[in-house]
């Protein structure tokens, strides 16, 4: 083998990690969005909101995901998007005039596919609260059941199940002076900085491996 060979096998075998690397901390940085998800474009607490609950198939076997059960913290002026395949029932207290939960079923031969997702969307009135958690559950065509209802520990590790939370965001008249956001806003912000915060991680450690590669394909050609 001559020493181009050698040279081209080094660099070869050094990408190799490279790529290891950059595919890991990509990995690590992203969100796990295999979980079902709910979000908001307007989330003021008190305030009507449209929620979209994003719900994908993880089953091994291929089944179908054919029922979807949202609790709700018994919320008013609940209004279910109409979804062809599927129908919505809600769990009303018609005492309190509020509604419990929804369920939504797929009719005979529908659902949703493995490796699918599909998005739930429903208008209400939000608490007046910091935040808001949707315990769900999902249902499979083979009878398989998730629950979605593991809160996240502070400062913990997301769980393996981790439940339905929609962070709430003041409403502009809770801004303080001179535009700027109150001690809540500022909270409520954190998570997105910390979303930025592990991509940045996962970028430098690109970066890093990279810098390490081409140090080593240097020394090698001195």
């Amino acid at each position: 083998m001559t020493n181009i060979q050698r040279r081209n096998t080094r660099i070869s075998q050094i990408g190799g990690i490279v790529t290891a690397l950059a595919i890991t901390a990509v990995v690590a940085a992203a969100p796990a969005w295999a979980h079902v998800h709910v979000t908001s474009d307007h989330a003021a607490p008190g305030q009507s909101a449209v929620l979209t609950f994003m719900v994908p198939n993880e089953s091994e076997k291929g089944s179908l995901t054919t029922e979807l059960n949202i609790v709700l913290p018994n919320l008013t002026g609940v209004n279910t998007e109409q979804l062809p395949g599927w129908t919505a029932r809600l769990d009303r207290d018609l005492a309190a005039g509020t509604v419990k939960s929804i369920t939504w079923t797929a009719a005979p031969g529908a659902g949703i596919p493995a490796d699918e997702f599909a998005l739930f969307r429903v208008s209400v009135v939000l608490p007046k609260a910091d935040s808001v958690s949707f315990p769900a559950t999902q249902t499979y065509a083979d009878g398989t059941v998730v629950r979605w209802d593991e809160p996240t520990p502070p400062g913990g590790a997301e769980p393996e199940n981790p439940v339905p939370t929609l962070s709430l965001t003041a409403a502009p008249d809770a801004m303080e002076h001179h535009g700027q956001p109150s001690p809540t806003v500022a909270a409520q912000a954190a998570p997105a900085s910390d979303d930025t915060a592990r991509w940045l991680a996962g970028a430098a450690l690109v970066v890093a491996a990279v810098g390490v590669a081409l140090a080593v394909v240097s020394r090698r050609r001195a």
